[in-house]
């Protein structure tokens, strides 16, 4: 039986009104960070500052692509219903691309989500559906889709093959453009947390293809199994999950590529909390959690440089802002139930920063 040509005029209608939302935006700025006890030493610090996009976080770019991936693979048609499995970002920049395209979307997510994660997205005309376990997500979202002859976006697997890797605006890229006068052109490391683990793969392939100098680290938070398959190659390993919002995982996701990632910094929730909040002060700004564990491994390998009598620079991302977390990571009362003092892990920060 042959298959149907799917190529429509709403398909190409829909394709075209993504490329122009993309033509609307700036690219995301690079700032450096004003870290004197490193500087002095040769060695600069950057954020990428992806809370800028539409949609307020790293995740607008990864939204962007499954879209188009999905339409050019012929997935989805006129009234598709979009289904996701999403602790809140993704599905965020999600709802907006479907409203963009007027399909359906409902979002599948643990029940701890933050409020404004969920306001986010209904604000969007989501539909939010939630499950008692973070491991309870994939199985809910299939059904979802299955019921309403939808489509599961899935970007636990299909992050890592959505994106041109090789350029094409796509999030290394940039970064390199953005570098290209500074006094360390080429990173020494670029630092990234793993949700589903597409942006160390881009930017791993990428550096690889441009043959770069640079290497890849991933900042793990506790409770994460990134960093045990990342050591042992073993893909059935489980973990209970991270309480770090958007990064880290309970299973080996499909987009995680190991041999992409050079480096593996556990890091405590308190360390990230608190290097949060380090780094909210030194912007001036509040920064997301995974920015916290992000600045963490970057201030890690800083220290590391420092005392080789290395020169070069680290760059990571600003994932998203902490207005989305006032009533939980900014509340202290939150954080002490949640976590724990974390007054030990602030001197440790501070030791960190020199």
């Amino acid at each position: 039986m042959p298959i149907p040509h799917t190529v429509t005029p709403w398909l190409h209608e829909a394709i075209a009104r993504i490329e122009a939302d993309y033509q609307r935006s700036a690219d995301t700025h690079l700032i450096p960070l004003r870290l004197p006890a490193f500087a002095a030493h040769g060695i600069d610090l950057y954020l990428k500052d992806e809370s800028t996009h539409p949609t307020g976080s790293l995740k607008h770019r990864l939204a962007r692509s499954l879209f188009l991936y999905a339409l050019c693979n012929g997935w989805v048609h006129e009234g598709s219903t979009i289904v996701e499995s999403s602790s809140g970002s993704t599905a965020v920049s999600e709802a907006y691309f479907a409203r963009l395209l007027g399909l359906p979307f409902v979002a599948v997510m643990p029940r701890t989500t933050s409020p404004e994660k969920v306001a986010q997205i209904e604000f969007h005309g989501g539909r939010c559906h939630f499950v008692d376990r973070a491991g309870d997500v994939y199985d809910a979202a299939r059904a979802i889709a299955q019921e309403t002859g939808g489509h599961y976006m899935d970007q636990f697997t299909y992050a890592e093959r959505a994106t041109d890797w090789r350029g094409n605006n796509n999030i290394a890229e940039s970064m390199f453009t953005q570098m290209a006068r500074e006094r360390h052109a080429v990173p020494r490391w670029i630092v990234v947390g793993a949700g589903t683990g597409g942006t160390s793969a881009t930017i791993g392939r990428y550096v690889r293809y441009q043959r770069h100098a640079t290497q890849v680290c991933v900042a793990d938070p506790a409770g994460s199994v990134f960093s045990a398959y990342h050591r042992t190659g073993d893909a059935q390993l489980t973990a209970p999950g991270s309480r770090i919002e958007g990064i880290g995982r309970p299973r080996v996701e499909p987009s995680f590529v190991r041999t992409l990632v050079d480096r593996m910094i556990d890091v405590p929730d308190v360390d990230s909390v608190a290097a949060m909040r380090a780094l909210s002060h030194l912007l001036g700004r509040r920064v997301g959690p995974s920015t916290g564990t992000n600045f963490v491994a970057m201030l890690t390998l800083a220290n590391e440089m420092r005392a080789a009598g290395e020169r070069g620079s680290i760059l990571s991302l600003l994932c998203d802002a902490g207005e989305r977390y006032l009533p939980t990571y900014f509340n202290a009362d939150w954080v002490a139930s949640s976590f724990g003092d974390c007054s030990t892990a602030e001197a440790r920060l501070q030791a960190l920063m020199g």
